[in-house]
């Protein structure tokens, strides 16, 4: 967090928004909000055991910051497991945020713009949590 605080306090503009946009595009978080994982922590896995493809490319670094026109896709061989069949089988279970595009057939997701503060959907005060790493 320590880190993500450092990369927020550099950029002009409220620290608190920068800070939770960066924790938006995590490649977990994205591969949570494209509906790859039930949870954050499944999507993270997913992600760890190299399941996941950023631009083609596999990406097993949860922590990876994604920017726009960065495309998300599970691999090849992946989709042949039980578990992409049942993923794809039982639909999208939550709705996807504004700044993310979901081919639910081809289990691809985009970045298409930055996340806005908004579209996280926290209610809270990121005032609070700038003036504790701040100390």
């Amino acid at each position: 967090m320590a880190r993500y605080m450092g990369q927020a306090r550099k950029q002009p503009g409220i620290t608190g928004q920068y800070l939770i946009q960066l924790l938006e595009r995590r490649l977990d978080n994205v591969a949570f909000r494209l509906n790859f994982g039930d949870s954050r922590k499944q999507a993270r896995q997913l992600v760890n055991h190299g399941h996941v493809l950023v631009n083609g490319r596999r990406l097993d670094i949860p922590s990876a910051i994604l920017r726009p026109g960065d495309e998300i896709t599970l691999r090849g061989i992946s989709r042949e497991n039980e578990y992409c069949k049942a993923l794809v089988a039982g639909g999208a279970k939550r709705p996807v945020p504004q700044w993310l595009s979901l081919d639910w057939t081809n289990l691809a997701g985009r970045v298409e713009m930055l996340p806005i503060f908004d579209d996280a959907g926290l209610k809270i005060d990121t005032r609070l949590i700038v003036e504790y790493y701040s100390k």
